[in-house]
C-alpha cells in the first residue's frame, strides 16, 4: 500500500517501486497476495476519463510479467496490438469463453479517438491494422 492505495503488480514491479522511493521504506515492498491475470479477466474496472461508465479487464497475450506491471491500460484507437486483442475477443466467442469473459464485457466498446495522427487520423490502430490486414 502506498498513500492508501493498493497496486496489482509484478513482483518485480514492486521492487522496482521500492528503489524508486514510492514505498514507505526505501528498499522495501509488502506484498499482499499473488493473483493470477486470469482472475481478474471481466472484473469491471473505472477508467478515468472515459466515455464509459465502467470497462473490463480483459486478456492481453503480450504483456509480459518478467517486464511490465501486468495491468496496462489498453488504447485500441492507437495501439494495433490492442485493437487486434479487442476484434479477436469480439469476433471469436471461443476466446471469449477460454478467458470466462461474456459478450456484455467485450461487445458493446468501440475503440475512442484519443490522438490525431496526421495520415493515420483518429482511429490509428484501426486504420493500421485494416491497411496492413493483420489478422490477429
Amino acid at each position: 500500500m502506498i498513500n492508501n492505495e493498493y497496486f496489482i503488480i509484478s513482483e518485480r514491479a514492486a521492487r522496482n517501486f521500492a528503489y524508486q522511493e514510492l514505498t514507505p521504506e526505501f528498499g522495501k515492498y509488502t506484498k499482499l497476495a499473488d493473483v493470477k491475470g486470469t482472475e481478474l479477466c471481466g472484473k469491471a474496472l473505472k477508467a478515468p476519463l472515459s466515455q464509459y461508465e465502467k470497462v473490463y479487464a480483459l486478456p492481453m497475450m503480450t504483456i509480459s510479467m518478467e517486464k511490465g506491471t501486468g495491468i496496462v491500460t489498453s488504447v485500441p484507437s492507437d495501439s494495433p496490438d490492442d485493437w487486434a486483442t479487442l476484434r479477436d475477443l469480439q469476433q471469436k466467442e471461443p476466446l471469449r469463453a477460454k478467458f470466462g469473459l461474456t459478450d456484455e464485457q467485450v461487445l458493446p466498446f468501440e475503440p475512442v479517438p484519443i490522438i490525431n495522427i496526421p495520415d493515420f487520423g483518429d482511429l490509428t490502430a484501426v486504420f493500421l491494422v485494416d491497411e496492413l490486414k493483420i489478422k490477429s
